[in-house]
Parts: structure tokens; C-alpha cells; sequence
């Protein structure tokens, strides 16, 4: 089986819509697809409608997070999406988006950037909009070559020049209320040093304890040295281990399917989760 556990449409930030993203994924040779797109489950309705036969999805969401002033992003599994709690929550930080954004906007035109509102509320249609939004728009006026060389302590890298702080989960807050919603937690990327700060082992070791069930291991924003110190941290505490490609579509460089999940911690993901199921398609192809 492959199985892939991070991928985004333009539910949030992709460039697919999630029935783009389903035949997409399909065509990739997937068996198994998450779709979490940030704060929001938005996609999940059209990306079952769109499921081809022989492609599994697993319903979630990315959510936005805080601890001590350092970003950081939780990906939670298979939890309800009625529960009202946790559904307050991702409403409050979907609501923080636009002022947060037109604020980084406003930033950026002080340092000299002709940026524009409604460049970016273009790229970002009918999704939520975010940083992927405004580096998209910087690209297409020249000021960097890719979405990733705008995420930097130059630009919009969390710290940098143009950064917003926004509302954000405690990720001990977000785990208790994924748990509640009957759902499993995973920490996204936790080493990805180019993003900005992250938080010590230490914190993740209390997330642990909180009951955080796995951390996502093999992803593009770690190199080698970074995985094989998760996956020891990993094996300390008892964490499930993921891959995931992290999927945006053409707004990054990497391919569906890239780095996967082991198809034992998938099992494990789906026996811990009691708030919703994988849906497994029902027709259609397997090609695009």
C-alpha cells in the first residue's frame, strides 16, 4: 500500500481542487489519501463525491497552532467535524485569516513590495487564505523565484519582515480537543528549521505525555540527519512515525506519494480513531 497523510486543495492552499486532488492522487498510484487542509473541512464533501475506486480517504485537517511564541502545525485524523468545540476553534483561526493576511500585505508594501489585496485575494479564490497566498503573489511580481524562497526571515518565514501572528491553537488545547472529537493527533514537519523556530524535544516529549500520538518524520523539509534524529525521538517516546508529502499542487515542487506512511502506523492511525472512518471509494477511474 501507499499511503500519503498531508496533502492540501483549494479547500486552504493547494492549487487542486479536492476532486482534482482524489483523481490526482489515484493517477499517482496511491491506495490511501489524507486530505488536510489548514483549520479547515472544507473538502472533505467533494473529495468523497470524487473518490475513484481503489483510492481510501482519510478525513482531517492541519491545525494552527502556538507554543511560547514558536508556530507550529498538528495534523489531526479521522476526528469529527461537528464537534462543536474543536469546530469553534478552527472558525475562530479561518476568521483571523483575511485581516492577518491584509496586514502581511500591508507589511510588505512598507519594505517596498507592490503587492497588491487583490492579487492575492485572486490566487487565493475560494480558499482560506494564507502565506502560500501572498508568496504565490510575490512570485508572479518577481521579488522571489519560488513560493519556498519566500518563506524566509526575509519575507514571510515566521519572525521575518512581513510576519503576522494570527490566532492559534495551545497545541496541548488542540490535542485534548482532537481527542474529544474522537480524533488522532500527529505533529507536522516538527524539524523544519527553514520554516523558523521549532520547538525543543523537550516540548514535544510533554505534547507526548498530553497524549500527541505521532510526529510526521519523513517529509521534504527534512534532511537526513533531521529524520533519523525524529525517528530516534520517535522510539524514546512511544510516537507513531508518518510520512507525507505535504501536497500543494504546482505551488511546491513535491509529487503526490513522495514520502509515505508505513501501512502498520496507517492501521494504527485508523484503530485509535473513533470520530469518523476512512471512506473508501466507490467508483470512477484511477486515471485523471
Amino acid at each position: 500500500m501507499r499511503i500519503d497523510l498531508h496533502t492540501h486543495s483549494t479547500a486552504s492552499d493547494g492549487t487542486d481542487t479536492p476532486a482534482e486532488l482524489m483523481r490526482n492522487a489515484a493517477a499517482a498510484g496511491l491506495d490511501v489519501v489524507a486530505l488536510t487542509d489548514h483549520d479547515s473541512t472544507r473538502g472533505h464533501a467533494e473529495a468523497i463525491a470524487a473518490l475513484p475506486d481503489g483510492l481510501t480517504l482519510v478525513t482531517g485537517a492541519e491545525l494552527s497552532c502556538r507554543l511560547d511564541g514558536i508556530g507550529l502545525h498538528m495534523l489531526a485524523y479521522l476526528f469529527d467535524p461537528d464537534e462543536p468545540e474543536l469546530a469553534r476553534e478552527r472558525e475562530l483561526v479561518r476568521d483571523d485569516r483575511v485581516p492577518r493576511a491584509r496586514a502581511m500585505v500591508g507589511k510588505l508594501r512598507e519594505l517596498g513590495v507592490p503587492v497588491e489585496w487583490d492579487q492575492v485575494a485572486r490566487i487565493a479564490g475560494d480558499g482560506s487564505v494564507g502565506r502560500p497566498h501572498i508568496a504565490s503573489a510575490l512570485v508572479e511580481i518577481g521579488v522571489v523565484e519560488t513560493v519556498s524562497d519566500a518563506f524566509t526571515p526575509e519575507w514571510l518565514a515566521n519572525g521575518g519582515r512581513a510576519y503576522v501572528d494570527k490566532h492559534e491553537l495551545d497545541p496541548f488545547d488542540a490535542i485534548r480537543l482532537v481527542k474529544a472529537a474522537g480524533g488522532v493527533t500527529v505533529f507536522a514537519h516538527p524539524g523544519a528549521v527553514q520554516r523558523g523556530d521549532t520547538v525543543p524535544e523537550s516540548a514535544i516529549a510533554a505534547l507526548a505525555a498530553a497524549g500527541l500520538d505521532g510526529i510526521e518524520v519523513d517529509h521534504m523539509d527534512h534532511d537526513e540527519p533531521a529524520r533519523a534524529r525524529l525517528r530516534g525521538l520517535a522510539a524514546d517516546l512511544r510516537l507513531l512515525v508518518t510520512g507525507s508529502s505535504d501536497y500543494h499542487g504546482s505551488r511546491k515542487t513535491v509529487r503526490l506519494g513522495e514520502y509515505t506512511t508505513d501501512p502498520e502506523i496507517y492501521g494504527e492511525i485508523t484503530r485509535r480513531a473513533t470520530g469518523a472512518f476512512p471512506v473508501p471509494g466507490a467508483g470512477g477511474s484511477r486515471r485523471p
